[in-house]
């Protein structure tokens, strides 16, 4: 086993030959968006993100998917079909499943990957100096709440559904003609969770631009309003003691930090001699990235929001 779970890596890596490794992961939840189609998107895209984090491709998926008898056969094909979709663009296959009978739906997948035992990322490598580039904009589980309090119109939250459905490869693809020293995806720990995981397995600490950071429409409007979801405060308690908060920084901006993603963006750590050309390579297929912070030397902290 080259990566395992000790340092809350994004999937584990293990050995097959000295030029082959199998990469490993598995993710599912209830939906968070009404319609079958974008539920199933959103769901796999959120999944196969776990591999695009440990630099390497996807190969095979396995859906998995709880499903309850009162609801329409229209429904299930809608959620499968959405899945199928994006396992497709990530060049990948389902090769089957497995579905129980349950109250609350939830779809996701197990997902295999392959790649060069040289060409794996991992979150331990990030190094002091290092530029930190986010891929997709934060606010999701902002947003996701907003529209479920009838907050936002349909038109208002389509540009979340987009960036949740949307997959990291190209922004893996990019990232792989550079250096990576350290990458994570951004999910349900928020940005301010899994920047403590990257800053605690690579001994530095992160210090991260709040004004710097990309916004999905709404979501600044929406944690001014107060609306955040409760996983972002059960987050703010858990990372209380790993994240120190600069006092220029906007209470609304702190939230976002904490604020749990859908299938959000790639955080990669890389030389700063490469940042811009990496941007540059990104500019094409995933606009929404931005230089968000830096690496420096381990301080108190395993993050700083400044």
């Amino acid at each position: 086993m080259l990566v395992g779970f000790d340092l809350s890596d994004d999937a584990c890596v293990y050995r097959l030959s000295d030029e082959l490794v199998l990469i490993q992961t598995v993710d599912f939840f209830p939906p968070v968006v009404d319609d079958p189609y974008s539920y199933g998107q959103i769901a796999a895209a959120n999944a196969l993100s776990d591999i695009y984090a440990m630099g390497a491709e996807p190969r095979l998926a396995l859906n998995l998917l709880c499903f309850p008898a009162c609801l329409s056969m229209e429904t299930l094909r809608g959620i499968m079909e959405g899945g199928q979709s994006k396992v497709a663009e990530a060049g990948a296959v389902i090769a089957g499943g497995h579905s129980i009978d349950d109250p609350e739906p939830k779809y996701g997948l197990c997902v295999t990957g392959l790649a060069h035992p040289a060409r794996i990322w991992s979150n331990a490598g990030a190094k002091a100096g290092d530029i930190l580039i986010l891929t997709k904009p934060l606010g999701s589980g902002i947003t996701v709440t907003g529209a479920k309090g009838g907050l936002l119109t349909p038109e208002q939250f389509a540009p979340s559904v987009e960036a949740m459905a949307s997959l990291n490869k190209h922004a893996r693809d990019a990232a792989a003609h550079g250096t990576v020293n350290g990458c994570t995806d951004i999910t349900g720990f928020g940005l301010a969770g899994h920047a403590r995981e990257l800053a605690d397995a690579s001994g530095v600490t992160l210090v991260i631009e709040a004004k710097a950071l990309p916004l999905l429409p709404y979501a600044e409007k929406l944690a001014k309003d107060g609306i955040i979801p409760g996983g972002a405060y059960r987050n703010r308690e858990y990372l209380k003691d790993a994240l120190s908060v600069g006092e220029g920084v906007p209470a609304y901006l702190e939230d976002i930090v904490f604020d749990p993603q859908t299938s959000g963006g790639l955080l990669l750590s890389v030389p700063e001699s490469e940042a811009e050309r990496l941007l540059s390579r990104m500019e094409k297929n995933t606009p929404a990235a931005r230089i968000i912070g830096r690496v420096k030397a381990r301080g108190d902290f395993a993050a700083e929001l400044v």
